[in-house]
């Protein structure tokens, strides 16, 4: 057991399955030798060699292309894509093709694709290197889209993704990457694909987040104790399939519920999870849903970040709001 930050939790992951399964590989821009832009691969090249783990040209298309090929002839690729906005280049190969194959041929094929690509405002990136495009991919089917929002369930999740035979698109926070270390288990172990897990008890209100916005809320609910308010945190963790009986169990006990999320609120996971408590759990509800999320407008960059993103008080100004109706 050793503290580790977020990144170095997945690079854990990474080396416990490349160890364990010879039909691994990593592969993506720099993740050799450089170990990638954020140094996520560093040392794992050296380890298992060139085969094994490699560089690819800069063509996001091609990288996709061929970990379809890889999966349907018994390989568990794993590539990078570098930032989550470059998936434009390679939509059609994760939802003409990875998400569809299983369907395609009757259960009888599945691609066990792990696709790992950081996303994420805080850092003040450039331009479509922060976007979070989890609502155009929450939306197809056969794609299992995972974020997980400190380092246990980093390499935990990391680990789950590549074992599974669904193709998983595996979203790591940029602002996670350093910003916290948890206490991580040496040895390998797992966290499922499909649970949300309650991080925060609390009987007065319930915020559902994910990725950063987990500790945002954590921030909330830490000052609202102060206050003898008592806030339940819900992180999602998978954002397809939605484990939506760990929302539900917590809202009819407090029955009152904010959703949060970084992304755009226009058809956000934040809805999904607002319509799937209105249609089967509207009646444990003491107040309408109180949504925070980001302008729907083009991701800013740099410095513009800053009053973009929702933040720690935006989520309690709506708390507030939902406590006082």
């Amino acid at each position: 057991m050793a503290k580790k930050s977020y990144i170095q939790a997945i690079t854990d992951g990474l080396d416990i399955v490349l160890n364990e399964d010879p039909k691994t590989l990593i592969f993506g821009e720099d993740v050799g030798k450089n170990g990638g832009v954020f140094r996520t691969t560093q040392g794992l090249q050296e380890k298992y060699g060139e085969d094994r783990v490699f560089d690819t040209p800069l063509a996001e298309s091609g990288i996709l292309g061929l970990s379809i090929g890889l999966g349907l002839t018994g390989w568990r690729p794993i590539p990078e894509i570098q930032f989550m906005g470059f998936t434009f280049e390679a939509v059609d190969s994760i939802a003409g093709q990875m998400a569809r194959t299983r369907f395609r041929f009757g259960a009888e094929k599945n691609l066990p694709i792990t696709i790992r690509t950081p996303f994420g405002g805080g850092t003040h990136t450039a331009e479509m290197h922060a976007d979070n495009l989890e609502n155009f991919f929450t939306g197809i089917p056969g794609l299992r889209v995972v974020t997980p929002s400190n380092p246990y369930d980093a390499k935990g999740m990391v680990i789950s993704a590549v074992e599974n035979n669904d193709p998983v698109l595996f979203m790591e926070n940029l602002k996670l990457y350093r910003s916290m270390k948890d206490d991580i288990p040496d040895d390998k172990y797992t966290v499922p694909l499909d649970t949300a897990k309650v991080v925060q008890e609390g009987t007065d209100v319930t915020v559902v987040a994910y990725s950063a916005e987990v500790n945002e809320s954590l921030k909330v609910a830490e000052k609202l104790a102060k206050e003898n308010i008592s806030v339940e945190v819900v992180d999602l963790r998978s954002l397809s399939p939605i484990d939506t009986d760990t929302v539900f169990a917590s809202v009819e006990k407090t029955h009152k519920v904010v959703v949060v999320q970084e992304a755009q609120k226009m058809a956000g996971v934040g809805a999904q999870v607002a319509s799937a408590i209105s249609e089967q759990a509207i009646m444990s509800l003491d107040a309408p849903i109180g949504r925070v999320a980001a302008p729907n407008s083009v991701y800013p960059f740099a410095q513009a970040e800053n009053v973009w993103i929702p933040a720690a008080d935006d989520i309690e100004a709506k708390v507030r709001e939902v406590l006082e109706y």
